[in-house]
């Protein structure tokens, strides 16, 4: 295990932000090429996949891990903590490379007998934009799983403890940016213009409303106002511009489609009221990360063989994952591993990846590929 510490704290002492990861991805691939994987394909910005074939035929598992960090300062105290001011990987990002290069370690001893496997090191998780380029490069070189396997670390779930549901298990999520268009004025003469002020203050309140409309939605779903922009800071001008930016997150894919087209309708109908021209513009949308259930059949077992306790989630996290493109295209399993009650909560300065589940997460990982390929 050594080995695999060393690298997780090389990996986090050089953390890069999406689609600039160069030198982590140069980093794993000297690390992977060493195991001699049957092929290394690039895909996406920045992103690897090492194929390791069986000489029967057999199914195509994959699994996956996140290249990139976040652009927060880190004030963790570790030794081996960021050497880049103002990024770091608080999300774990260098523990789930890590582990998928310790699986890496034991397919090398291990080789599959049957079908094929591949460890994807995927960039730009946090941006939404990597799994979304992977997966068409993917088509691209003909891969096509069976299934795809993720772990994400999870603060505040005892370390060790593997954690699932069948169905969604991170909401769906995207950015949505409402531009709002009238006529400026001088502000002694509001009359002559046409102020967005008002329309921006019903759509905030509409928002609200909509958020707690009963029965409009299957299981949660809400948007959250994020940002308001009113003009520029000059008392002699009543603006003629606004802008009003959202969160919106739901639980369900079809929730999200609702939530979606009755905000439109909503900023729609008020901006035609206040005489402005409005438009849309969408950033950042991660579809929900559903489990396919025979997917999650596996994680449980694989749990069970190596004694790692397990957690069912009652309901999905509200964060949001993208790896909701790969289960919107192959059957997936996506699972958690606790990373200690104690731990900071994710993108939190003080965060950093406990060493201790390192050895968990291969074990797990491990007993998953023997299942399908030995």
């Amino acid at each position: 295990m050594n080995e695999i510490i060393a690298l997780r704290h090389h990996l986090h002492s050089h953390p890069e932000l999406s689609n600039q990861e160069s030198d982590t991805s140069a980093t794993i691939e000297h690390f992977m090429a060493p195991l001699k994987p049957d092929q290394i394909i690039h895909v996406g910005s920045h992103g690897r996949l090492f194929l390791f074939e069986g000489t029967g035929s057999g199914k195509t598992t994959l699994f996956r891990a996140e290249l990139d960090a976040l652009p927060i300062h880190e004030n963790s105290g570790k030794m081996y903590a960021s050497q880049h001011p103002g990024i770091s990987h608080a999300c774990g990002h260098d523990g789930h490379m890590s582990m998928l290069a310790g699986l890496g370690v034991r397919i090398a001893a291990n080789r599959p007998l049957r079908g094929r496997v591949g460890l994807l090191f995927q960039p730009a998780e946090e941006v939404e934009q990597g799994a979304r380029d992977v997966v068409g490069d993917m088509h691209l070189n003909g891969i096509e799983p069976d299934a795809i396997f993720a772990l994400h670390n999870i603060p505040g779930i005892p370390m060790h403890h593997i954690v699932t549901r069948t169905g969604s298990f991170a909401s769906a999520s995207k950015g949505m940016v409402i531009r709002l268009t009238g006529r400026s004025s001088h502000a002694g003469e509001p009359e002559k213009g046409i102020n967005p002020a008002a329309a921006m203050a019903r759509i905030v309140l509409g928002i609200k409303q909509l958020n707690s409309e009963p029965g409009l939605f299957k299981e949660t779903a809400f948007a959250t106002v994020i940002h308001l922009k009113l003009g520029e800071v000059a008392h002699g001008t009543s603006p003629g511009e606004g802008e009003v930016r959202l969160t919106l997150r739901s639980f369900e894919g079809r929730d999200m489609e609702t939530l979606t087209s009755r905000i439109e309708a909503l900023v729609t109908e008020i901006s035609e009221d206040e005489q402005l021209k409005h438009g849309f513009m969408l950033t950042e949308v991660f579809p929900a990360t559903v489990n396919d259930p025979a997917c999650v059949s596996m994680i449980e077992r694989a749990a069970r063989q190596q004694q790692i306790p397990l957690k069912r989630l009652e309901e999905p996290f509200r964060w949001s994952e993208d790896f909701g493109y790969y289960t919107e295209h192959f059957p997936g399993g996506f699972a958690g591993i606790g990373s200690g009650e104690q731990e900071p909560p994710l993108h939190h300065p003080g965060f950093d990846f406990p060493d201790e589940i390192l050895d968990t997460g291969i074990r797990y990982y491990f007993e998953l590929y023997s299942m399908n390929h030995l």
